[in-house]
């Protein structure tokens, strides 16, 4: 079982647009700068998101992506299924003829560790991404203030 760097592209890409945003449509460019990650392969999973409703685009001048809901209402799962992942731990992607046509002796323990890894990601949402996002970078301004008055 992996996550593969396709979702995890796609859901670092789903993070960057939602930390920027509030700057008007985020570019593919913006985004594959930022993140280190190819604009056309970025081009090609945001196509897949956008078919799932999770992006919209925006044409012209300063044109680029927005999110379509709001972040409370986008999974990590969501982003992941949107283009075309899934975490399953199974050896038989769920088909249950996991040995020779039939049913392994474990095949319902890895069924359900697959559901609840997909519980755990429908759980976390871009808000709450945001938010430890903007918590650990709080944190961390905290700290450095804590630092700078330690040596006034």
């Amino acid at each position: 079982m992996r996550l593969t760097t396709k979702g995890r592209y796609a859901v670092t890409a789903m993070l960057d647009i939602a930390l920027n945003q509030q700057c008007g449509p985020v570019s593919v460019t913006e985004v594959a700068e930022r993140q280190n990650i190819s604009a056309a392969y970025l081009e090609q999973l945001f196509g897949k998101l956008k078919r799932s409703g999770l992006l919209r685009s925006v044409r012209g001048p300063g044109g680029g992506y927005e999110l379509c809901r709001p972040l409370s209402a986008i999974s990590v799962s969501d982003i992941i299924s949107a283009v075309g992942e899934g975490v399953d731990a199974t050896r038989c992607q769920g088909t249950a003829d996991c040995q020779d046509g039939a049913t392994c002796l474990t095949h319902e323990l890895w069924t359900a560790l697959s559901d609840e890894i997909d519980g755990f990601l429908s759980a976390i949402t871009l808000e709450r991404l945001v938010a430890r996002r903007d918590g650990a970078v709080a944190g961390a301004l905290t700290e450095a203030h804590r630092i700078q008055a330690r040596q006034l």
